[in-house]
């Protein structure tokens, strides 16, 4: 239930605060007063798409801020649990939009996004346009109408989950399908190169030491000569540079004990002998590796030479080759399994479709249902709205063989007749403008069974009167017992029957136009009602109003 509403610089409201009572309350005010600002403001609150325009001129920012009682939100309480914002059976919504354009949200404190206003205000109000009944004609809406008149909800979840799980087995048939599939030109090509890279393609390692050795191969001359010559200087007879280290080395050590920097120089000696000879000892285990065959040259030239072609002709670098392969391999497995996978998955999408039209037909069932009893009920409300010997029909055909949707197979239609001996047509053919308004309540009255959200509707009743404005009054005031309405409204008959009226009032200036608000008493509202009869409050006006409200009370 919706307890309070506050606007600042908000269109044309410097700052309004409204409190709300359960039951029916209407708003009111002369035409173009600014009475759907707050319809406006509360969409806003709701999720609703905010720009710059919304900020009063000269003003910052807009701020507007609503609360809720939730102690019979059961819906609206485990969304907030579950986004973990709950705050016992409060619920604050606040939101700022800046001059720039900028908004900011705020549910219990805690920043939110647009969407999770949305989705919490879905839960707690439902916002009925001034030209909501043209909806009415759309197949989709209605369908949506009848599931949320038969509540529903349990069984379309179901029906949506095989809905998914047909989905996704249909999804993966195809993606099989579309890759694993081969002609058999295409499996003869994908078989040649996996043999191809089977047998020549080699991991990165093994290319990188194949690689080393053949560039060891190419210069196997210049490195024999090259070590050769190292070794000779290093250890040949007598001349070598181990032996002419030694020699130093014995000199100096004559003289170490005499001066510490001679003996440090002559342990140098020693070991650079040392490691002259280790050089040499390596040196010749290198030459002994030195591989001087012209035919094992041109054997590893020419595997790398078949290993640049296959490079080349995949568009890879060479030590990519084996993943190519390994590529082609799992390519090859999937198309021989193809057969097998493509049964299973026919099979397990049959099991999953028979699942999905089971649980179609029996939402149908219910619909059906649902259907005959929103029907009646909305006759018998037509009656009351003027059309005497209307009838109302839902039209729910089940569609066994139709292509699944996430909300069932059915075709939906509404048929009307406004009036007595003429056969039901389709709603969007034959009814009115005036007449689809009046349906339209009539249908909201009559689906409004266990409704918990605040009906909020935005002159719902524009172009009816008399009696039929009587009966839209009374209505109104039935939807809301047990719950909370509000209703924007030109027509004394429907302000009458309000538990709690609020006149919007437009105040200008040369300098400015303002908005403010007013909870009216009893007094407050036989004068207003009166305005809304004739215009200004004369004694006769007055005491029409007064008849009104007596009866509307009643």
């Amino acid at each position: 239930m919706l307890r309070h509403l506050h606007i600042r610089d908000f269109a044309i409201a410097p700052k309004l605060d409204l409190e709300f009572s359960g039951g029916f309350t209407t708003i009111t005010g002369e035409t173009g007063a600014g009475k759907s600002i707050l319809v406006d403001a509360l969409g806003l609150l709701l999720g609703g798409r905010s720009d710059a325009s919304w900020v009063r001129d000269g003003a910052q920012r807009a701020q507007l801020s609503a609360e809720f009682d939730l102690s019979r939100h059961a819906g609206a309480r485990e969304w907030l649990i579950e986004e973990d914002l709950d705050d016992d059976h409060q619920c604050l919504l606040r939101r700022s939009i800046a001059a720039t354009g900028r908004s900011r949200a705020w549910i219990n404190g805690t920043p939110v996004t647009a969407q999770q206003l949305a989705s919490l205000g879905e839960r707690l109000v439902e916002i009925h346009g001034q030209n909501e009944h043209l909806a009415l004609t759309r197949e989709a809406r209605q369908l949506q109408l009848l599931d949320t008149a038969g509540q529903t909800s349990s069984a379309l979840n179901t029906l949506q989950a095989c809905y998914e799980q047909w989905r996704e087995l249909a999804d993966a048939l195809s993606e099989l399908t579309a890759s694993s599939a081969l002609s058999p030109a295409e499996l003869d090509l994908l078989s040649y190169q996996h043999r191809e890279l089977e047998e020549e393609a080699i991991p990165a390692d093994e290319l990188e030491a194949l690689e080393l050795e053949h560039r060891k191969l190419s210069h196997a001359g210049e490195l024999l000569e090259s070590v050769g010559s190292a070794m000779e200087q290093l250890d040949g007879d007598e001349q070598g540079l181990a032996d002419q280290l030694t020699r130093l080395q014995t000199q100096l050590s004559t003289y170490q004990e005499l001066d510490e920097d001679i003996a440090a120089s002559a342990r140098l000696l020693e070991e650079s002998a040392i490691s002259a000879r280790e050089a040499s000892t390596s040196l010749r285990a290198a030459l002994a590796r030195v591989d001087v065959s012209p035919e094992r040259l041109q054997s590893v030239r020419a595997t790398l030479d078949r290993l640049g072609d296959l490079a080349r002709k995949h568009q890879v670098p060479m030590e990519q080759l084996s993943e190519v392969r390994d590529r082609l391999a799992a390519r090859l497995e999937r198309s021989e399994n193809f057969t097998e996978q493509r049964a299973e998955l026919e099979g397990a999408l049959d099991q999953a479709l028979e699942k999905y039209r089971a649980q179609a037909l029996n939402i149908s069932a219910q619909r059906k249902q649902t259907a005959q009893r929103l029907a009646d009920e909305v006759t018998a409300l037509m009656a009351e709205l003027g059309m005497q010997g209307g009838v109302f029909e839902i039209d729910v055909q089940h569609k066994p063989d139709a292509a699944p949707s996430p909300r069932g197979t059915d075709r939906v239609r509404l048929l009307v007749s406004a009036n007595p001996g003429v056969a039901p047509g389709p709603l969007e053919k034959i009814a009115s403008g005036g007449e689809l308004s009046r349906i339209s309540l009539a249908i909201k009255v009559a689906s409004a069974r266990g409704e918990r959200r605040v009906q909020v509707f935005d002159e719902v009743d524009a172009g009816i009167g008399g009696d039929t404005a009587n009966a839209v009054g009374a209505l109104l005031r039935r939807l809301s017992v047990d719950g909370q309405a509000l209703c924007v409204t030109h027509l004394a008959q429907v302000a009458a029957r309000a538990d709690q009226q609020v006149r919007v009032n437009k105040q200008v200036s040369t300098a400015d136009v303002a908005v403010d608000t007013q909870n009216l008493d009893q007094e407050q509202r036989v004068e207003e009602i009166a305005r809304m009869l004739s215009g200004k409050a004369s004694e006769q006006s007055l005491q029409h109003a007064r008849e009104l409200l007596a009866g509307g009370a009643a």
